[in-house]
């Protein structure tokens, strides 16, 4: 198994556990915080699979991904905070 198989399998570990904040948190912004490291755990786990297939076109994926996370996340706390 490689050392990058490995990196990923943590990665989705630490998404399970990031994943239990997001259903059982108590505040609205616990869930936003939970969603927001369960998006860049994905992020980094399509980079680590980069690297282990040796496929450029996760490394795109990943950025796309992660702008559409970012915005995502600013559309939710401009909710929060009544901007909206």
């Amino acid at each position: 198994m490689s050392i990058w198989i490995f990196t990923v399998l943590v990665f989705v570990g630490l998404m399970l556990l990031a994943m239990i904040r997001l259903l059982k948190g108590p505040t609205a912004a616990d869930r936003v915080v939970a969603l927001d490291a369960i998006n860049t755990l994905v992020v980094a786990s399509m980079i680590a699979l980069s690297v282990a297939f040796k496929q450029v076109i996760f490394v795109d994926v990943a950025i796309v991904y992660a702008l559409l996370a970012f915005v995502g996340t600013l559309y939710i706390a401009k909710y929060l905070g009544g901007e909206l």
